[in-house]
């Protein structure tokens, strides 16, 4: 008994601490779907009886009370502009101190392949935009070669702040973004991810083996086939891996079963 009053209260403690910086931000309304509103209206006294207790156990605090409308939505509310503009509103991590814009990602919204890098640099905290930079000028060519677009795929990262000189994301940093990451992939529900470096993969699957050994074996993330591959930086700087990419690539293509291009044929020899 003890232990269930105790794991309320700390729920209660940590909606109230949620609640509150959202009311920071300027937040007035929470967004909510049809069923879960319906369940709060129709509540049973024993529910609202567990809550009450718990508030009187909690220990008094001088705020004034927050007042928040319940706001009916969609069941299919959730979009990459409401997970944008929670990302923008984000103070999880020490990034969001340094940060000029947010980096969300963005393109299409049911794409075959999802593209995942490290974290954002100067050009794209500049612009707001994930791989505007000369990596993503590469990234580009990459995504043509393959006979598509950017606009066809998506393009972001695992942390949406830039960190202060570029460095590498630490741990903290990155399992503080990841819930965002996760709800962007159940939204985009692509068929392939491509994680493009060794943070990327870390990030994403937890794995910290080298990149030089992880890249082009296939793994998965919630299902999802996974294939981590060289981020374009490092092929900027080592222009010979380009040819293990596009192996890694082909294997992507081959995976959602289209073909080579004719013109990426001739180019790559």
């Amino acid at each position: 008994m003890a232990d269930a009053r105790h794991r309320l209260l700390t729920i209660v403690e940590g909606v109230d601490a949620h609640v509150r910086h959202l009311k920071e931000e300027g937040v007035r309304e929470l967004p909510v779907a049809p069923p879960t509103l319906a369940a709060l209206s129709e509540a049973k006294g024993d529910d609202h009886s567990a809550m009450k207790r718990a508030s009187k156990a909690a220990p008094p605090t001088p705020e004034t009370p927050i007042a928040f409308s319940l706001k009916p939505t969609s069941p299919t509310s959730t979009t990459l502009k409401s997970i944008a503009d929670r990302v923008a509103a984000c103070r999880l991590c020490g990034l969001s101190a340094t940060r000029t814009n947010t980096v969300p990602g963005q393109g299409h919204e049911s794409p075959e392949i999802m593209f995942v890098g490290e974290g954002p640099g100067a050009d794209e905290d500049a612009q707001g935009l994930a791989f505007v930079g000369r990596a993503g000028k590469l990234l580009t060519q990459m995504i043509e070669a393959m006979g598509y677009q950017r606009e066809e795929v998506w393009i972001g990262n695992i942390v949406k702040c830039r960190p202060p000189n570029n460095r590498k994301p630490t741990m903290d940093e990155m399992n503080a973004c990841l819930p965002y990451l996760k709800e962007q992939i159940a939204f985009l529900k692509p068929k392939v991810i491509v994680c493009l470096g060794a943070t990327a993969v870390q990030g994403l699957l937890n794995d910290m083996t080298m990149i030089t050994k992880l890249r082009g074996q296939w793994r998965t993330f919630e299902g999802i086939d996974t294939m981590p591959t060289f981020h374009p930086a490092y092929l900027l700087r080592n222009p010979p891996a380009k040819r293990e990419v596009w192996t890694d690539l082909k294997a992507v293509l081959e995976k959602l079963g289209r073909p080579v291009p004719e013109s990426a044929k001739k180019r790559k020899g």
